[in-house]
């Protein structure tokens, strides 16, 4: 049987295993007791077991191998292996699962990231050419409350003025993150156009307030400030608006299924993302309170260990999750 024709037969069985065994990791990751599990997947685990021996006896591709080989491990562990502790099953969806979904759904978090980035740009280089253009996208008094937040003799450049420690800072900090980060998420139920308006406005709005802090000559403020967050908080907003395009796309074009069983099957990849960009948001909001307006810490190793902060980010969704034979 030739590859192709072996991959239509069984590439529904394939997507069911997929599916049930999405659902039975997001409900271990943040589970201390073992849960049941899909009654039908021990028979789903035999029945890609026995593919997998056939693939590799009729010597059909590498990828197809090595994704039969992934069921068939994931199958294994939960079918077999004893449940870990919680902190286990943490270190395992950080390791592995949240970056794998992130790669499998790149299409979506591409398209967010232009969505978030490409008018962020556009209004950056307006705004340089037309510095006026800032008092048409915000009123008198918001501009002048960016300009105090990062005005070089504040005593605490970014922080609300009303906040009287890092702790609270980073609690207010956490609030915020996240609500902007589930707003971008679950708006794309709308048909994917909420995800759309929160990513496109929200590049508007730092990408207008950046090349205005820079006109005034606050960049030395501003971006020492955000390099150090950013790279965890601008990359959970852009997979947290690609998270919410898959929803939105599931509904647009349900294939086969109906759209509300489509959006079931869609759901559950997407929580895999929700539950990284809720870490992500977390790690930001400690790096914002504790780090990025520390005014003791010169502008070289600010600068430094934000490059390395976006390497870091970078290099973790490029490798990480990564089996042999995986893409």
């Amino acid at each position: 049987m030739k590859q192709q024709t072996f991959e239509q037969r069984y590439q529904d069985c394939w997507a069911q295993m997929d599916e049930a065994l999405i659902l039975a990791e997001n409900k271990a990751v943040l589970s201390f007791k073992k849960p049941p599990l899909d009654p039908e997947l021990p028979q789903l685990y035999r029945r890609i077991c026995h593919h997998l021996s056939l693939a590799q006896e009729r010597r059909y591709s590498s990828y197809l191998v090595g994704r039969l080989n992934n069921l068939v491990l994931r199958g294994h562990q939960q079918l077999y292996q004893r449940r870990s502790h919680f902190f286990s099953q943490l270190i395992k969806f950080v390791v592995y699962t949240f970056p794998h979904q992130v790669r499998q759904n790149a299409a979506y978090v591409w398209l967010a990231t232009l969505l978030f980035y490409g008018p962020a740009i556009l209004l950056f280089i307006l705004v340089q050419l037309q510095p006026e253009l800032i008092y048409s996208l915000f009123d008198h008094e918001t501009v002048a409350n960016f300009e105090k937040m990062y005005d070089p003799s504040a005593e605490h450049v970014g922080q609300d003025r009303d906040a009287q420690s890092d702790i609270q800072m980073f609690g207010h900090y956490i609030q915020n993150n996240i609500t902007i980060g589930f707003q971008t998420f679950a708006t794309g139920l709308f048909y994917g156009l909420g995800s759309i308006f929160y990513l496109v406005y929200n590049g508007l709005f730092l990408g207008a307030v950046a090349s205005h802090l820079v006109t005034l000559g606050y960049q030395d403020t501003f971006f020492p400030f955000v390099i150090g967050h950013g790279s965890f908080e601008l990359t959970a907003i852009t997979i947290a608006g690609g998270a919410g395009l898959m929803l939105g796309h599931s509904l647009i074009a349900p294939g086969q299924k109906t759209r509300l069983g489509s959006l079931k099957t869609m759901s559950l990849k997407a929580l895999d993302l929700l539950y990284g960009i809720i870490l992500m948001l977390t790690i930001a909001a400690f790096f914002e309170a504790f780090w990025s307006s520390n005014s003791s810490l010169s502008l070289s190793v600010k600068y430094s260990v934000g490059t390395f902060l976006w390497l870091a980010v970078i290099a973790y969704f490029v490798f990480a999750g990564k089996t042999k034979g995986s893409r």
